[in-house]
């Protein structure tokens, strides 16, 4: 990172990065860059806009963090992490929390087992599975979940809500369309024991307008263990 990115993420975070985490990120970049040359975890044009739009945009969770008052040893579940985002760059900034992504694609996975090597991230325990499969020990386990970029919210919500606590919360990071996913939720909402709580909203540093949400849930009572249900049927006939 130059020294320009380095102010923008240091000024979100309202904290300087540590040496270690500077070459970190450094090394994360590195290594994003070779595999996503044959492997393809983003796309060449947001390659080339790694930082303002996937390592900023992941960091942005801080702003709940902050608002909530979130400790920084919790448990956090990353559904659909795809190429560790937000995981990696959260692994790296708060190395007291203990962060779980999950992802169907091998790949997607390796590449993540491969930055947690070779970065020495202990607190990074990559898990390659379908969400619908994971051990049902991981459910109402995590003190926060959450999932970027991957359904819209009626699925997304069977997806994330019976893997946090009780009065523990799920943060969804949306851009475009989410006032109409959020009106299409309710009865996911209702049936998943869980309420909408605000929008913190925000700006990418991009020339175009990048503005970004972040859908803020609080899990107010166990979920049934019916849920998420196997086999895709989330994806098939939503809430």
């Amino acid at each position: 990172m130059n020294s320009e990115q380095i102010e923008l993420i240091e000024k979100l975070l309202g904290k300087q990065l540590s040496k270690q985490q500077l070459l970190q990120f450094g090394d994360y970049e590195t290594l994003f860059k070779i595999y996503n040359s044959h492997t393809n975890l983003i796309s060449k044009n947001d390659a080339n806009v790694f930082l303002e739009k996937h390592i900023y945009d992941s960091l942005c969770l801080s702003l709940f963090f902050d608002r909530y008052n979130i400790s920084q040893q919790i448990k956090l579940l990353d559904v659909g992490t795809g190429g560790g985002f937000p995981s990696i760059p959260l692994s790296i900034v708060y190395p007291d929390m203990q962060i779980y992504p999950v992802d169907s694609v091998a790949k997607k996975i390796g590449f993540i087992e491969l930055v947690q090597k070779e970065l020495r991230l202990e607190n990074l325990h990559p898990m390659c599975k379908r969400v619908e499969d994971l051990n049902i020990d991981f459910k109402n386990s995590f003190d926060v979940v959450t999932s970027r970029a991957v359904a819209s919210l009626n699925i997304l919500l069977e997806y994330t809500i019976p893997f946090a606590k009780n009065s523990a919360y799920f943060a969804a990071y949306k851009s475009k369309n989410a006032q109409e996913e959020l009106a299409l939720a309710s009865n996911a909402m209702d049936v998943l024991k869980c309420e909408f709580l605000e929008s913190i909203s925000y700006n990418l540093p991009l020339e175009q307008d990048y503005t970004r949400e972040l859908l803020i849930f609080k899990k107010n009572n166990n979920t049934s263990k019916d849920y998420p249900r196997k086999s895709g049927q989330a994806k098939k006939n939503p809430l």
